[in-house]
């Protein structure tokens, strides 16, 4: 199948746009003079206030046959033109918690099913210069007896996203193989792997 690619782009009024919307705001700075600010915002936001999750999803093996682990994913990004390395996720429908939206959504991405949730996160910005969207990282267990095994996904019609699983441990230096590979990483996972790789040289005496 060839790669996907971006092969037009032109401008969108507002009337006609689906998943984002451009609003103006006004606001008064701390001398009291009045400002004006744009910014884009999704009006697919549902009434939890929330508008998507990442899954964080923890593999790990109860007879430690393979060292704990994550589930990442390889999807075209249209905005940027290129493939983008990122954490499973997906918007929260109505009447969903971010909980259930994080267990559905990763089954349906990646085919893994989660035993429980193990954290949320609070409600987090990405972009909040240029975007109110907001979101919520959602961690979950996905325990296996023995060995690893990749479930089939359950992809919707029109989603190409390539599953992998890697090591923790090896998360940071998959990243960096990635980006010389011409993949862009999306900054959550990039921070994420940054955090957890400089935990690990806290542990050692000299960094």
């Amino acid at each position: 199948m060839p790669d996907s690619k971006v092969v037009a782009v032109e401008d969108l009024s507002t009337s006609e746009a689906k998943w984002v919307k451009l609003k103006k705001c006004r606001y008064q700075d701390p001398t009291g003079k009045e400002r004006v600010w744009e910014f884009a915002e999704r009006p697919t936001r549902s009434s939890s206030g929330v508008d998507a999750v990442a899954i964080l999803a923890l593999l790990r093996s109860e007879a430690n046959a393979f060292p704990p682990s994550t589930i990442i994913i390889e999807q075209f990004r249209p905005p940027v033109d290129r493939y983008v390395v990122e954490l499973p996720a997906g918007l929260i429908s109505e009447g969903e918690t971010a909980e259930e939206t994080a267990i559905r959504e990763l089954e349906e991405e990646t085919g893994f099913k989660a035993s429980g949730v193990v954290e949320t996160s609070p409600l987090l910005v990405c972009d909040p210069g240029m975007t109110n969207a907001n979101m919520k990282l959602v961690t979950v267990d996905v325990p296996f007896p023995e060995k690893l095994e990749m479930p089939a996904q359950q992809l919707d019609p029109g989603e190409f996203i390539t599953a992998r699983i890697v090591e923790l441990a090896k998360l940071q230096a998959e990243l960096k193989d990635y980006q010389k590979k011409g993949f862009v990483v999306d900054a959550r996972l990039d921070h994420l792997a940054a955090g957890f790789e400089l935990a690990e040289k806290l542990r050692q005496p000299k960094l």
